[in-house]
């Protein structure tokens, strides 16, 4: 499987401006339901990622006010990107030497597409691994897969 099977047919791609408050981010990143979120200049040029992590690691932790810090002072800049046409395995692996939850996913023709997190991979593998169960076990009692006899 590659990650363009897996964020093909997302259609919200969700950024946050440079100079946007980390208030902001805390609360997009919660409205969003999201960890981490592409960070964009004004042309809308990827810049950075802020993450939860950065905001309770650089703001909370540091006792700075969340109103008056701006995004692009405490988010990451060594992006880590991928493209569409990465494996799974290549990305759990890219993630496991870096030490992070989120790829950043560019496609060449169309820009940022979105992130890819350790979460989206977990899920392609457990629902990996339940279609091979399954198989399996049509196999071996010969009834058709999800039916329980």
């Amino acid at each position: 499987m590659k990650v363009s099977d897996l964020i093909g047919n997302r259609t919200d791609v969700y950024t946050i401006a440079e100079s946007a408050t980390v208030l902001d981010a805390a609360r997009f990143l919660r409205e969003k339901g999201t960890r981490a979120v592409g960070v964009v200049d004004a042309k809308g040029k990827l810049v950075g990622v802020v993450s939860q992590s950065d905001i309770s690691d650089k703001v909370a932790a540091e006792h700075q006010c969340p109103d008056w810090v701006r995004v692009n002072e405490i988010m990451s800049t060594k992006l880590a990107t991928v493209g569409l046409d990465a494996t799974l395995d290549e990305c759990m692996r890219a993630m496991e030497q870096r030490g992070i939850f989120h790829l950043l996913v560019v496609d060449p023709n169309a820009g940022y597409r979105g992130i890819l997190s350790v979460r989206d991979l977990l899920g392609a593998l457990v629902s990996d691994h339940k279609e091979r169960a399954d198989m399996l076990e049509s196999f071996a009692f010969g009834h058709p897969p999800g039916l329980t006899g």
